[in-house]
């Protein structure tokens, strides 16, 4: 789900109580909490400490506007991935198998061979387990994206 500038502004407004053009770390958590991020104390100071480029501990509009829209790239492709995966997982286990990869890339028209698919998870399988988890699939998937 995509966040609009407009809905950006509005949660910016909404947590800007005193009108100053700017939020504290408060008000920054009650909005993140508003566009659905569940964040730590921490995660919040490190987020504001990371996007507070004027080191003046509040967060103007700019600021804001520019760690939202990154924010939200992250979390539509983490959510694209998981997509990805569970059309993998036929058989909902919470892994991807070759076995897996053959029979959805044969109901998708592919025609890829086995073997490269026995490679492809050899490959991205840490664990040696012979499937893949999710975080295995979505550290392949990210570096993939990547090149």
């Amino acid at each position: 789900m995509a966040i609009s500038q407009e809905q950006i502004k509005e949660a910016f407004n909404l947590f800007d109580a005193d009108g100053s053009q700017a939020i504290d770390i408060e008000e920054f958590g009650l909005a993140m909490k508003g566009l659905g991020f569940k964040l730590s104390h921490g995660e919040l100071e490190e987020m504001m400490a990371a996007i507070d480029k004027d080191n003046n501990s509040l967060i103007e509009y700019d600021e804001f506007n520019r760690m939202v829209s990154e924010k939200m790239v992250t979390r539509d492709s983490e959510a694209e991935v998981m997509k990805a995966f569970k059309l993998f997982d036929i058989d909902n286990t919470g892994f991807v198998t070759v076995q897996n990869m053959v029979e959805v890339t044969k109901m998708l028209g592919e025609n890829t061979p086995d073997d490269v698919m026995r490679d492809f998870v050899k490959e991205a399988d840490l664990d040696g387990d012979g499937k893949l988890s999710f975080e295995e699939w979505q550290n392949v998937m990210t570096t993939m994206k990547g090149k």
